[in-house]
């Protein structure tokens, strides 16, 4: 599978097209829309989020209820467009309005691609560039995972995300929770946090960073569970699942930092507390006994649920801002300030869930047949009963 977006920030529409998914599949636009509902909460967004009521709609690639295995696209709509109409149109503009409608940007914001896609680009208005580049773009990434989502469920396989970490202030979460349970407690967190002893802490720190004109970032963690023993490949660097997953967490805009399972901690601790036991048992076959490797081996699923991290540095838009140069002038400026958030972790929650979906149920997809979603999901169980009698 695969999937391409466009769109600006304060453009028209957001769109994306996504290619390869199984024919015969239940998916309705209440699926997706549930997901961009997600996206739009949490503790510390910013007024866009008042503004755009995002849902998407199916224009291709759906009949009746059911993906006809041709691409599917997803419009979402910008509400907001009607105040951009002529800063963000698509024709001319004419001689003498230059000023006045393009809200031209040549000061470059520090932690921005600004700089760097105006050189690689050459544009000397940056606009250009931030339109682009904007984290709005996820919108309709999460609306691309929502797809994967749908298609993960109707196999078996659940994935939910929640906030690790804002700020240096750390969640401590039961390690036997149920996946269940730990949607239910994330989704009624206004930080997305399963740890409710400091839920208050969380948005205390994300209060002060506002108050100060500042922002903060942290650490998400997305865990699926479902998954088939051997999805991935030890064969070819490129067909790693986990790396995969790693290079589609990296992919969200401002996240610095990937880890599996134990990731980090592994350095700092002997093999022995690092590997896990295999066992095996009459009911559910081979399992491990515990999973600080996070679901994986070799570029494989164990089977085991699939643990991922990601670290979100603080939004680089600060209303206490950094000072840069005008490219124009090459005279220092502080930075300019557009609308953004003060913290957007457990936003991007949301996002790392959609991006570690779409690899998985992509995983699913190339390795099984998957022109028939029947025959698709008749091929995985198939898998796991064989995984299990080995």
């Amino acid at each position: 599978m695969r999937y391409l977006t466009a769109g600006e920030s304060h453009g028209p529409q957001l769109t994306t097209i996504l290619e390869g998914l199984p024919a015969g599949m239940t998916l309705a636009a209440s699926d997706i829309n549930e997901e961009l509902a997600r996206r739009q909460k949490g503790y510390g967004r910013g007024r866009r989020m008042q503004i755009e009521k995002d849902t998407a709609e199916i224009v291709s690639g759906v009949r009746h209820g059911q993906t006809l295995g041709s691409p599917i696209t997803l419009v979402v709509k910008n509400n907001d467009w009607k105040h951009w109409t002529n800063i963000m149109g698509i024709e001319s503009v004419e001689e003498g309005q230059e000023d006045e409608i393009k809200r031209k940007v040549t000061r470059a914001r520090p932690g921005h691609a600004d700089l760097n896609g105006a050189i690689k680009y050459g544009q000397r208005d940056m606009r250009n560039v931030l339109e682009r580049s904007s984290a709005r773009e996820t919108t309709v990434r999460v609306a691309a995972g929502a797809v994967a989502k749908k298609l993960l469920s109707l196999v078996g396989v659940s994935i939910v995300a929640h906030v690790v970490e804002i700020g240096g202030v750390t969640a401590n979460v039961d390690s036997t929770i149920t996946l269940e349970d730990l949607k239910e407690r994330t989704e009624s967190s206004p930080v997305r946090t399963a740890d409710p002893n400091v839920e208050q802490e969380m948005m205390q720190a994300i209060d002060n960073a506002k108050k100060n004109g500042d922002s903060i970032g942290g650490v998400v963690e997305v865990i699926a569970t479902g998954m088939p023993v051997g999805v991935g490949s030890y064969v070819h660097y490129d067909r790693k699942l986990d790396g995969k997953l790693a290079a589609a967490i990296m992919s969200i805009n401002a996240f610095k930092g990937v880890e599996i399972g134990i990731g980090f901690e592994a350095a700092r601790k002997p093999g022995s507390e690092v590997h896990d036991e295999i066992a095996w048992d009459q009911e559910k076959g081979y399992y491990r006994k515990t999973n600080r490797l996070g679901g994986f081996e070799g570029g494989m699923t164990t089977g085991m649920p699939i643990v991922v991290r990601g670290v979100m540095k603080p939004i680089p838009t600060l209303y206490k801002p950094l000072m840069s140069i005008d490219i124009e002038t090459k005279e220092p400026f502080a930075a300019s300030i557009e609308r953004s958030d003060s913290c957007a972790v457990p936003a991007a929650a949301v996002v790392a869930e959609s991006v570690v979906a779409w690899e998985l149920a992509n995983a699913l997809v190339e390795q099984f047949y998957s022109d028939r979603f029947a025959t698709f999901a008749e091929e995985i169980k198939r898998q796991r009963e064989f995984a299990r009698e080995f």
